[in-house]
């Protein structure tokens, strides 16, 4: 499988980019990276006999690979014309998820004429409730314990005299 997966990962990049590198993971799939288009496709065994995993991701400043943004199963006995497809489909969401996000350009990608990048606005995530709705006040089962504690307290303080 390593071997089909390989020669159709260099059909398959022949196809999509100009400039390319195909090599293996160590998972046992193989990897086209396109440097100049700052994207990646894997290709790797999927559950099925006759299937593999497509994924397809960017690359970041650096060099280093952002995970996969999207995925889809393909049979390994489709054509080189079918995969890629599938293969440009998955590049044009990641594009849009990356554009999204509010990626940096890369080659090719027009910007605002001369305007300066702002950096992207980021979520906070909501705080999580506690259940109860109650938030920080003190509920009726700590009221009775620190009563209890303070009756201790003065029963002991009355037993040596002290509050007699």
């Amino acid at each position: 499988m390593t071997a089909q997966l390989r020669e159709a990962a260099s059909e398959l990049a022949g196809v999509l980019w100009r400039e390319h590198t195909v090599y293996r993971e160590r998972s046992g799939g193989v990897v086209i990276r396109g440097e100049h288009v700052r994207r990646w496709i894997s290709l790797a065994p999927a559950g099925g006999r006759d299937e593999i995993l497509l994924r397809a991701g960017r690359i970041l400043d650096g060099g280093t690979t952002a995970p996969a943004r999207s995925e889809a199963v393909m049979p390994l006995s489709a054509g080189t014309a079918e995969l890629a497809a599938a293969c440009r489909r998955l590049l044009a969401e990641t594009a849009a998820d990356a554009v999204a996000a509010g990626a940096p350009a890369g080659p090719g990608r027009k910007t605002d004429a001369g305007a300066a990048r702002r950096p992207a606005k980021t979520r906070r995530p909501k705080k999580a409730r506690r259940s109860g709705g109650r938030g920080r006040h003190t509920g009726i089962g700590s009221w009775i314990v620190l009563l209890c504690v303070g009756g201790v307290i003065a029963y002991h303080l009355w037993s040596i005299g002290v509050l007699r």
